[in-house]
């Protein structure tokens, strides 16, 4: 009789044990990066959520947490046993809950919900547009959209915490496990207010004459910061110490209309207020600074009907939103109005 493969009665053995106790233990772990923060989401003492985590280990046979080095309730990731193992766990739970809607569905038969991740400078551009769109088709749909840093958002869908994100892409770690589709190229682009004293100003396309007024930028460790700084370097030049930083996009809108301060920001952020004519993009060339700008789905989970007609939706918005820049805010087609004035 010939041999089993190796690790064949261990899989086998983990395949009998295995619980969803085990399975949630391991994706609240993942989500959460603390242990009494995992326990308490599943409404477990931390003892006993420890006790099923080292179940699972040895069921596995293999270590699949980092533990934090300021005590055990601190996680500092997955090891890539724990990985592979939450990338399977995920799949399983997530059937087990489409049994569940199956068995036993909502009143009115509606869809169940879906989780959207958002960078703030690609929702005010592209997200409004496809929620109309998505909801008149969905009525029923639970919409839960979530906006933060690129980093974070890839963490979360890794994680299964969200269904889809429209974002950028990141290094090859973040990116393990995702899929990403490209929408378009933004570049940044200098905002302000339409009566700023710099929009009629030949000395607009200079950038050190922009350095006279206060600048509002993205924060440290974002994609549109690490542009913006880099921009600034090829120039000789840094960014002032008393630059406003932040991420919220409302809040440099309102900045930048009720001040003369300079948005410096991915183009799309600002896209409908240029065209609406609240704000103004200065004729400073910022070819070099453009970012992909895409779609960013788990390679390794199917989507969902409602996440495949918002990513169409997405699509279609992409492409209205590229067409708009081109013919209402390009810098060459700027400084032509500007030297009529």
């Amino acid at each position: 009789m010939q041999d089993p493969p190796p690790g064949t009665d261990a899989a086998a053995a983990f395949a009998r044990n295995v619980q969803l106790r085990h399975l949630r233990c391991l994706v609240a772990v993942a989500q959460e990066r603390h242990l009494a923060r995992a326990a308490a989401r599943l409404s477990l003492s931390q003892p006993a959520m420890s006790k099923t985590l080292a179940e699972l280990e040895a069921l596995a046979g293999a270590r699949l947490v980092e533990r934090g080095g300021a005590g055990r309730r601190g996680i500092q990731g997955l090891t890539g046993t724990g990985e592979q193992l939450l990338a399977q766990a995920l799949r399983v739970l997530e059937a087990v809950e489409a049994g569940g809607q199956a068995v036993a569905p909502t009143a009115d038969g509606g869809a169940a919900r879906l989780r959207i991740g958002v960078l703030p400078s690609v929702s005010p551009a592209l997200l409004p547009p496809a929620l109309v769109a998505l909801r008149a088709r969905w009525p029923a749909l639970q919409i839960v959209v979530k906006t933060a840093a690129n980093a974070v958002l890839l963490e979360a869908l890794r994680a299964g915490e969200l269904d889809l994100v429209a974002g950028r892409m990141s290094e090859p770690g973040p990116m393990a496990g995702l899929a990403f589709t490209l929408l378009h190229h933004e570049p940044l682009a200098f905002v302000v207010r339409a009566d700023h004293p710099l929009a009629a100003a030949r000395r607009a396309r200079s950038v050190p004459a922009v350095l006279a007024h206060p600048l509002v930028v993205y924060g440290e460790g974002t994609v549109p910061r690490h542009h913006t700084e880099s921009f600034f370097r090829a120039l000789g030049l840094v960014l002032p110490a008393h630059t406003l930083q932040t991420l919220d996009v409302a809040l440099a809108r309102r900045l930048v209309l009720e001040s003369d301060a300079v948005w410096i920001t991915p183009l799309g952020a600002a896209g409908a207020d240029i065209a609406a004519g609240l704000l103004r993009r200065l004729p400073i060339d910022t070819a070099g600074t453009e970012e992909p700008v895409g779609l960013l789905l788990r390679a390794d989970a199917p989507a969902s009907a409602a996440a495949d007609a918002l990513a169409a939706l997405l699509r279609t918005a992409a492409r209205g939103d590229d067409q708009a820049q081109k013919a209402a805010v390009r810098p060459s087609r700027l400084r032509s109005t500007l030297s009529k004035k």
